[in-house]
């Protein structure tokens, strides 16, 4: 993982972290994204397959996402805007936001998809409680927590997210302890490769669910939540130039995204070597339920158990974010806001219709994973655009070699979702 002071994009002198500790939290909360379950099929799959070979690509995935996320935190602390309220003021077509619109709307839905079905498979797996039924029922913890965060404002809602955040942690990190991976399989796993279209494939379905576009979006969010440029979500000239200010927040912001991209880091990593050491040619452990499974078998109850508790953390947490998320996207561009339960329950239909019908949990969960890698450019251009603009940023811009990594980023991303829809339609 990338140290604290990996990039210095911006004229703040290096320091220690803030004693104010109550300045992180946004970056925690936005990281929860990273441990959904569309992680967690993504990376089982991946390790049950193809052993340590994707390694490389979850580390090389979560070093990207600090990047990434560093930057959607900056534009959220510095302009008091979020990346959807920026973009809506920038398109000055209305049909240009309303297409932009159903593309992070469409993403937003496949996040959803696999956050709910997620949250339910893990019910079923704990109480044996049909999948429909654990799909409304995760459907309406996530709604309740909303509530907390329109009613009792940020600070309560990330209490509850980063407490999941740490449920999730244990409880798939645990299974390592028991059945601790092998260390030059993991070394080896380093070198960048694949070994057919099905390795592609689950390397862009790696890369959709780690650097996630609701993600983006929902962090620039949820600092301009906390901080703004002032305090509040309209920035005056006196609060572009309180540069003290801005500095202390993005330092803080730095330690904040550090954090929560080492834990989310770690989570990912820790799965996908999980099911490299334990899972690998066990027949049926393409599925969630058969990962559980093959688990219980290999390690003992102990162990599935957790790792079912930590995919309900992971459905309940993430899908929270994502709705939270979602809700910016459509206020940010078509500037209307609707009620929340109406919301809720159009972004839960989807994933209650594919629950309903019987498709397999865990294959709608990879593709979901592949549709959020192809949102990822329409997210991450335009973030490395504006940051890099002094008219947005002012001196806190981007420097030059941060807007070259983040287009490097961007094009490595583009390249990858290209020669997989190549290997799928040629069927290589």
């Amino acid at each position: 993982m990338p140290k604290t002071a990996a990039i210095d994009d911006t004229p703040v002198a290096r320091t220690t972290p803030p004693r104010s500790l109550w300045l992180l939290g946004p970056a925690l909360v936005a990281g929860v994204a990273y441990l959904d379950p569309g992680n967690v099929a993504s990376n089982m799959t991946a390790g049950a397959q193809y052993g340590y070979l994707l390694v490389w690509v979850v580390i090389a995935g979560n070093v990207m996402a600090w990047l990434i996320q560093y930057l959607s935190a900056k534009l959220g602390v510095v302009t008091g805007q979020s990346l959807p309220e920026v973009l809506g003021s920038r398109l000055t077509k209305p049909w240009a936001r309303r297409a932009y619109w159903l593309q992070a709307e469409l993403v937003a839905m496949a996040t959803d998809l696999a956050e709910v079905i997620g949250g339910a498979v893990a019910l079923h797996l704990l109480f044996d409680i049909p999948l429909l039924l654990g799909g409304l029922i995760t459907g309406a913890v996530s709604m309740a927590l909303l509530v907390v965060q329109s009613r009792r404002g940020p600070r309560p809602f990330e209490f509850v997210i980063i407490a999941l955040m740490a449920i999730i942690t244990v409880a798939f990190i645990a299974g390592l302890f028991v059945a601790p991976p092998d260390a030059a399989s993991v070394v080896g796993g380093l070198l960048p490769r694949f070994e057919g279209t099905g390795s592609v494939l689950l390397a862009a379905s790696i890369l959709g669910a780690t650097i996630m576009p609701h993600a983006i979006y929902a962090h620039s969010s949820l600092t301009r939540d906390r901080f703004g440029a002032a305090g509040t979500h309209a920035p005056t000239e006196a609060a572009r130039t309180d540069t003290s200010r801005i500095r202390r927040l993005l330092t803080a912001t730095r330690w904040d995204v550090s954090i929560a991209m080492l834990i989310a880091g770690t989570v990912n990593l820790g799965i996908l070597l999980l099911a490299a050491a334990n899972l690998a040619g066990v027949e049926g452990t393409d599925s969630l339920k058969g990962a559980h499974a093959a688990l219980a078998s290999g390690l003992g109850p102990v162990v599935a158990t957790f790792f079912a508790v930590g995919l309900l953390a992971s459905g309940l947490a993430s899908t929270s974010v994502g709705a939270y998320a979602g809700a910016e996207i459509m206020h940010g561009l078509l500037r209307v806001r609707i009620p929340l339960l109406a919301r809720r329950l159009v972004t839960l239909m989807p994933a209650l219709v594919i629950l309903g019908v019987g498709v397999d949990p865990t294959l709608a969960l990879v593709l979901s994973q592949v549709v959020l890698s192809f949102g990822i450019p329409f997210a991450l251009i335009p973030l490395v655009a504006l940051t890099a603009q002094r008219r947005t940023l002012g001196e806190w811009a981007n420097r030059a070699w941060t807007t070259v990594a983040g287009v490097v980023a961007s094009v490595l991303l583009i390249a990858l979702n290209a020669a997989l829809l190549w290997l799928v339609l040629s069927g290589a």
